[in-house]
């Protein structure tokens, strides 16, 4: 299934016959395009897939050990403060 987004926003989609003519049958049971009934189907899917891969979900555990870590921060380790200085060499 070849698929190609051109800059004018088309997108055209490469499909066999029996596949394009269950897209059009049930375009047309939900009375509308096939072009519609295609938009309505992956768009939410499309923002699904983004907010699983944008968003971290922590357990309630979890959240207050963030949170705990942010109001009382570990002093820095060697490591960290070797890269502090690395960075503050490399900004001049």
């Amino acid at each position: 299934m070849a698929r190609t987004i051109s800059e004018t926003g088309r997108i055209e989609l490469r499909v066999d016959p029996a596949e394009k003519a269950m897209l059009a049958r049930a375009a047309a049971l939900e009375h509308t395009d096939v072009t519609g009934f295609i938009l309505r189907s992956a768009l939410p899917a499309a923002r699904e897939a983004i907010d699983r891969a944008e968003r971290l979900r922590l357990s309630e555990r979890d959240s207050l050990r963030v949170l705990d870590l942010l109001d009382n921060p570990p002093p820095p380790n060697a490591r960290l403060l070797e890269a502090a200085r690395a960075l503050a060499r490399n900004d001049k």
